[in-house]
């Protein structure tokens, strides 16, 4: 199968590359993580990829959309994540066409997902959680992403629509920030010195950037993949790989940035945080790993 972009992807995903670059680039980023307002939800940035089709993306275009598939939303989703652009956007997303102003982004929509809700003070609207249940809020290690928790977790992924899609676009996000913390390493690796030299002659750093290298590529296949076919196990297969790449590229990110990593100079410590967040949605882990397992358990 060849995965490799369309002229027209390679154009989309250019243009929410730049979209971001000017609203939510780096220093931005670090900014909106250190601001006492940190649980504020940028609302012109979420009209702004409303117009930009973000959200509507996969309506037809007679519904106003622009009436592409689920391998383009993944592509749009890794640069969100490579961004670590926050807010609700899976939700949201997978809301286009059903809640009023979520195409356009001028409505924020969330939802119960696995036992959690994102940014539930931010959204119009909350979708899954039932009459009478009080989320209660939940200190989460991620400063842009606030979390309320509920009184039951909703593992099983039977009665949760979307739960599948809801997954690969996550996978897409942990893609996307696999792929800038190992960016983020072998560009600190070339321009640090340590005895004279660039820390990146040295055979161990070297090995830590080329694991992160393999990491993150093996997730994106996997993820491309999963798009294209939109098949349950092999979303729950790229779910896998796609956390561990993020997690652990953002381990490795950091033990090449040394000390320095821990600092607000430094995002890769976000990145890491908010793998741990994404990790905990829906199907991932040990959801996706069952599926995975009664897939080869059931094959002769």
């Amino acid at each position: 199968m060849d995965f490799r972009l369309t002229d027209d992807q390679r154009a989309l995903v250019r243009g929410i590359r730049d979209l971001l670059g000017r609203r939510f680039g780096p220093d931005a980023l670090r900014a909106a993580a250190g601001a006492d307002g940190a649980g504020e939800l940028d609302r012109g940035l979420w009209r702004e990829l409303g117009a930009a089709g973000f959200f509507a993306l996969r309506l037809p275009e007679d519904a106003g959309g622009v009436g592409l598939g689920l391998p383009e939303a993944a592509l749009l989703f890794e640069e969100a994540g490579r961004a670590l652009l926050p807010g609700p956007l899976v939700a949201t997303h997978l809301a286009a066409g059903r809640v009023p102003g979520a195409a356009e982004g001028t409505a924020v929509v969330t939802r119960a997902d696995g036992g959690l809700v994102e940014w539930l003070d931010a959204a119009d609207v909350v979708l899954g959680v039932g009459d009478g249940v009080t989320p209660r809020p939940l200190r989460s290690v991620d400063p842009l992403t606030p979390l309320h928790r509920l009184a039951y977790a909703r593992l099983d992924t039977g009665d949760v629509p979307d739960a599948h899609e809801a997954s690969l676009l996550t996978a897409a996000e942990q893609l996307g920030s696999a792929g800038r913390t190992t960016a983020l390493a072998v560009a600190h690796a070339r321009v640090r010195e340590q005895f004279g030299r660039p820390i990146g002659s040295f055979q161990a750093v070297k090995q830590l950037c080329a694991h992160m290298l393999v990491r993150t590529e093996v997730a994106r296949a996997a993820v491309y993949a999963a798009a294209v076919t939109a098949d349950p196990v092999e979303i729950a297969g790229a779910r896998l790989l796609a956390d561990e790449a993020a997690a652990e590229c953002a381990r490795d990110c950091l033990q090449v940035h040394g000390g320095m990593g821990f600092t607000w100079e430094a995002e890769v410590h976000l990145h890491l945080k908010r793998a741990w967040v994404r990790a905990a949605r829906g199907l991932g882990g040990a959801v996706a790993e069952e599926a995975v397992a009664e897939s080869l358990a059931a094959t002769p």
